[in-house]
């Protein structure tokens, strides 16, 4: 009888683990589509487009229209450009004398973000019919670790994120209440301002109660959650846009001077902050199962509430900029700050309403995305079952909410959030670079006749991962004034790997929506929100690192004996091909 040594066991170890992680999701046939929702399996298909652009907007405008143009104004500026000729000249310079400095910033963020959403938009085609978003492509496109590894990081930004606005939409009630003479400095800190108690703890009783309340909205359906998110979502728009429209007659064109006071460089640190202003598009890639027709409803949920938000904040940046002097705008409240400085104080008081349902509607979108992802990935065995299971009637993933509301009760009502917010949006960037190569990838194993040679999608593979770390590259040698021929040269290497995978790979189209540009789009996606990347703090980089290894643990402990991606309940499914007429 042979008997197993330490050494041997290491090694079937080892080899189960890498014969787990590297399996990945097959798709699924019509028939076993059609079986699945014809079962209490899914979710209920409830959403329509319109639902789904209000879920997108919802996601994205939140308090930071109201005060991310002010922090931004102050380091980009407003904008000059002065041309000279006939009258309808004078009419595109007075318009482009506006697209200055910080609209620049906001321009330059909104057109990355609508690449990226086009990459959302052709895999929500692709896989309409199951939950999952960046980490069911992940899962099909690359392989099972790589997709639990990004579920992991999109996970902690939504904790985090969840977190930070409960406690910022229970100060801003708070400041609402005050308003009236009653409560004015009658209302202890601990209640909804938080009362600090050291470095981390920070007591806050308001914020985990709005949690649980906007959880119990989301655990009475999707349709129930959708009516809330659609009235806070029309109530916010029309806010905003009755504010663009009433400080449009307070501007003064010379507030538009000059073009960049602070340089070109500061335009560009200001697109890097506001692109987190857009994030939100790829929720409505999360609601791919309760969406009526996803194939066609999907794209256009993304693309359009992405260009809703656009439209919105330039208006709001053009308006802000004029009415008051770009050095002399208010970080914490500058639409605020900019009307009462006009004598508009009603506008003032629908700003701060604007901003409770800004708020509130991004964290209702935010609960709603989590549970989700817990709901894909648990189906999927990665995580215990109880997650994966929904409600007969409800037919919502109530166990996976609560959970949801839960972590980010305790997260908002004890811990300063604030000391957190240095390693946010680390999830974010690595979802959309991920989601980006995926577009690339699936085009490959797409190709019609045979499937792509495992050694021509490594050497795909190598060249995405160049682009994304000359992508960061670029974002430590700017971010630390290196000088510029090295950033030419890591553009250079970038466009050299993007040159290969042009000429050296073959690409099928892709069934639905199809992402125009492929590869060059995708690959300006990862180099761009990897040179974000670089932007981030250190303890964001740390966080990415320890996270990683913490998961890879967790990964190597349970989820390589409990994934089951076989199961026919698991299976992805990819929209049929549309035939011509």
């Amino acid at each position: 009888m042979r008997i197993a040594t330490p050494s041997s066991s290491s090694s079937s170890g080892c080899s189960h683990f890498w014969s787990s992680a590297r399996r990945s999701k097959r798709l699924a046939t019509p028939e076993e589509k059609a079986y699945r929702d014809s079962t209490d399996l899914g979710l209920s298909r409830r959403l329509g487009v319109i639902d789904l652009v209000l879920l997108g907007i919802g996601a994205s405008i939140g308090a930071g229209i109201f005060v991310v143009t002010g922090t931004v104004a102050r380091d980009a500026g407003p904008g000059e450009l002065i041309l000279r000729g006939g009258d309808i000249y004078s009419s595109i310079a007075r318009f482009v004398v506006g697209l200055g400095g910080v609209t620049i910033s906001f321009i330059l963020a909104g057109a990355s973000c609508v690449i990226n959403a086009l990459c959302y938009a052709e895999l929500a085609s692709r896989f309409p019919a199951v939950v999952g978003g960046a980490y069911l492509y992940t899962y099909t496109a690359f392989n099972e670790l790589t997709a639990f590894l990004v579920f992991a990081q999109l996970m902690l930004d939504y904790h985090i994120g969840a977190a930070s606005i409960a406690r910022s939409l229970a100060s801003y009630l708070i400041n609402i209440l005050e308003l009236f003479p009653v409560f004015k400095d009658n209302i202890p800190n601990w209640i909804g301002h938080g009362e600090s108690i050291g470095d981390v703890l920070s007591i806050n009783i308001l914020a985990p109660i709005l949690l649980i309340l906007l959880t119990l909205v989301l655990c009475l359906g999707v349709h129930e959650s959708s009516i809330v998110n659609c009235i806070m979502t029309v109530t916010k728009v029309i806010i905003v846009i009755i504010v663009i429209f009433a400080g449009a007659f307070e501007v003064d064109v010379s507030n538009w001077s000059p073009f960049a006071p602070n340089g070109l460089k500061s335009i560009f640190t200001g697109a890097t902050v506001v692109f987190f202003a857009y994030v939100g598009f790829d929720a409505v890639a999360n609601s791919a199962e309760e969406s009526k027709r996803p194939q066609r409803d999907l794209p256009i949920g993304i693309i359009g509430s992405l260009l809703v938000c656009i439209a919105l904040y330039i208006g709001v940046c053009l308006v802000i900029t004029g009415m008051v002097p770009y050095n002399l705008l208010g970080e914490d409240a500058p639409l605020a700050e900019a009307f009462t400085s006009k004598g508009l104080k009603f506008v003032s008081v629908l700003i701060s309403i604007g901003a409770v349902a800004g708020l509130t509607t991004t964290l209702l979108v935010g609960l709603y995305v989590q549970s989700r992802l817990y709901l894909g990935i648990a189906r999927d065995g990665l995580l215990p079952s109880i997650f994966a299971r929904v409600h007969s009637i409800r037919h919502t993933p109530i166990h996976s909410q609560i959970w949801v509301g839960l972590v980010a009760s305790v997260l908002g009502g004890l811990l300063d959030v604030r000391v957190l917010s240095h390693i946010l949006s680390v999830g974010t960037l690595t979802g959309y670079s991920v989601v980006s190569a995926c577009v690339v990838v699936l085009r490959w194993k797409d190709k019609k006749g045979s499937q792509v040679s495992s050694s021509a999608e490594r050497e795909g593979v190598i060249c995405l991962i160049v682009v994304a770390l000359c992508g960061f590259a670029t974002g430590l040698l700017y971010r630390y004034d290196a000088s510029f021929i090295f950033l030419i040269l890591t553009i250079v290497i970038a466009a050299g790997a993007s040159a290969a995978l042009v000429f050296r790979q073959v690409y099928a189209n892709a069934p639905g929506f199809s992402c125009p540009g492929v590869p060059i789009l995708p690959n300006i996606c990862i180099f761009f929100n990897m040179f974000l990347f670089g932007q981030l703090h250190e303890e964001a980089w740390v966080r990415f690192v320890v996270l990683c290894i913490v998961m890879i643990g967790v990964y190597a402990i349970y989820g390589q004996y409990h994934a089951n991606p076989s199961a026919e309940d698991n299976i992805y499914i990819e929209a049929p091909v549309e035939e011509d007429p």
